[in-house]
This record gives structure tokens, C-alpha cells and sequence, in this order.
């Protein structure tokens, strides 16, 4: 199978995709570390301050979220099964009480203007694109509020043709981490702060627990093409990152509403 006959993730079944990333702890490149990184360069929350986290997946980030404030989080994922994780993981840690998960769609989120202290969404912001995201999220924060977001971004102006053809294809809004900075700001925050995650996050949390996770998937999916398909992508996603990382990866970027 070549490059060009190799799928990009969101091309196949959602019932798949949904049952391959349930597997793993982590649906995407992140770490606890990074997490209070960037919860570190806002404001402390005061007890019952609302927090959305948008695109949350089973929930590693939210629970994370809950042990380290005092803040009450709506979590929410368009796939069932991620949120049926997210709740029993809640439970397992005493943490229902102040994590709630529920299914949802990011274009049309059930919260009231001006009712929210932060909007966190961690690798998901891609699936309605960051502008649009940025812009139409941000009636729902109070005046003061926090947007925590994290982003595919291109670490130089220029990169090899490889790379390019492969991130225009899988999600064109990447852009450079100065002009994503603009973008919150004409969208009416005050650019707090930005960093990016570290390569581990990648490699240690990401790539590598899913060697094991993928070799179970094709074992229960014997003769799938699809199911083999989705593997492959995934494979040529971690060796694209093997190859060009030095060009791209996420940044977290925290903006307060003004």
C-alpha cells in the first residue's frame, strides 16, 4: 500500500475508529504534565467553576482536570462509548460528583452564554476547525474566561514536500504557531500563553501503547480490510512523526476571553 492509497483516520466507519481508540488510555499525543502546564498559566478556579471539555475521549484529560481544581467539568464527546468510559472512570476515582460526561456534537454545544470559567478542548478542535472553534465557542465564557486548546501547528516556515502533502490532505488549517496566536486574538482573547508538547507525548503515550492495542485489533478483525486498513494508517501517521518531527506537532494555546 502506498502513500497516496493510505487513508487519513477520518475516512473510516466511526464505529471503528470508536472501537480501536477506546482501547487506548490516550486518543491522542498528551501527557498529565502538559496538562497542568498549561492549566498552570490561568487563573486559579474557584470552587464550582464550570469547565467544558470539548472532544474529551474517555477522559484521561478531564480527570486530570478534576484532582487538581475545584471545578465542576461537562465533558463531551460525540461517541457513546468514549463517554461511557469517561463516566465509569469518574466513578472509579470519587469523582462523579464533579465529572459529568455526555454525548454531544461540538457545532452545537448545550451551554448558555456567558455561563462557562474555561473551555478546554485537547487535541479536538481540528474535527470544526481552530478559527471557527475559537470564534463561535467564545459566548459561551464569562468575561475573564479561559479557552485551553491544543493544536496541530507547523514548528517552521518551511518543511519538506513530503510532510506538507501529508498535513493538507489530513487537516489544511495547520498553520505556523504565530499565525494560530493571531487567530485567537482577532477572535477576541488575550493570548495567554503557548508551548509545545514534548516529544514524548508522542512517542511514550501515544505511538508506542498502541503497538500492542493494534496487534489485539487485527487479531479480532481477522480478514477486515477495513479493520487493516485503519491500521496501516495509523502506522504511516507514527512514521511520518518518526521522520518529520522536527516540523510539526501539537501546541497547547490559552487565550482569556476579553
Amino acid at each position: 500500500m502506498n502513500n497516496e492509497e493510505i487513508k487519513s483516520v477520518h475516512e473510516f466507519d466511526f464505529t471503528l475508529i470508536c472501537e480501536y481508540f477506546s482501547s487506548l488510555k490516550r486518543q491522542g499525543p498528551g501527557s498529565d504534565e502538559a496538562t497542568l502546564r498549561a492549566l498552570s498559566f490561568t487563573d486559579p478556579l474557584l470552587k464550582g467553576a464550570r469547565i467544558a471539555d470539548i472532544g474529551c475521549g474517555t477522559g484521561t484529560p478531564a480527570l486530570t482536570l478534576a484532582s487538581h481544581t475545584d471545578g465542576n467539568i461537562t465533558s463531551i464527546d460525540l461517541f457513546p462509548t468514549f463517554i461511557d468510559i469517561l463516566n465509569q472512570r469518574a466513578h472509579d476515582a470519587n469523582l462523579q460528583s464533579r465529572v459529568k460526561g455526555i454525548v454531544g456534537d461540538m457545532q452545537s454545544l448545550p451551554f448558555e452564554n456567558d455561563s462557562l470559567d474555561m473551555i478546554w478542548c485537547k487535541r479536538a478542535i481540528y474535527n470544526i476547525g481552530f478559527k471557527r472553534g475559537m470564534n463561535e465557542w467564545r459566548r459561551f465564557l464569562k468575561s475573564g474566561g479561559y479557552i485551553v486548546a491544543s493544536e496541530a501547528s507547523w514548528f517552521t516556515e518551511s518543511r519538506p514536500a513530503d510532510i506538507e502533502r501529508y498535513w493538507q490532505d489530513a487537516y489544511p488549517e495547520i498553520d505556523t504557531i504565530a499565525n494560530k496566536v493571531a487567530v485567537m486574538q482577532r477572535a477576541g482573547y488575550v493570548p495567554v500563553a503557548v508551548f509545545t508538547l514534548p516529544e514524548n507525548c508522542w512517542t511514550d503515550n501515544f505511538y508506542i501503547p498502541q503497538k500492542e492495542a493494534q496487534r489485539l485489533f487485527l487479531q479480532q478483525h481477522a480478514g477486515n480490510n477495513t479493520a487493516e486498513e485503519l491500521i496501516a494508517s495509523q502506522r504511516h501517521e507514527a512514521d511520518m512523526y518518526a521522520r518529520y518531527h522536527r516540523y510539526y506537532g501539537y501546541a497547547f494555546y490559552i487565550g482569556k476571553k476579553i
